[in-house]
């Protein structure tokens, strides 16, 4: 039998969905994203129905945590956006 999965968040967009499952796959937690759009013939539905993200239950408190931690960039990182190379090299 299967692990019971929780809904962790919930989101308009599907994209930003998608980019929360990745970020969460990179830590070695698995994640789904459900939506009720009649298969993506209906994406309206999203206002409805937000597209969830789900994870195991025995993931969750480090899922959240993952999530909700602030972006950092690498230290020695210098990216400017509209910059096609990193300065200081």
């Amino acid at each position: 039998m299967g692990e019971a999965m929780v809904v962790i968040r919930e989101y308009v967009n599907e994209m930003e969905a998608l980019v929360a499952r990745s970020v969460l796959e990179a830590h070695e937690i698995p994640a789904v994203v459900l939506r009720d759009d009649a298969g993506g013939m209906l994406p309206a539905m999203h206002l409805l129905y937000p597209v969830r993200l789900a994870v195991r239950a025995v993931d969750s408190a480090q899922a959240l945590r993952i999530l909700d931690a602030p972006f950092e960039m690498d230290a020695t990182d210098d990216f400017v956006p509209g910059d096609d190379a990193p300065r200081g090299l």
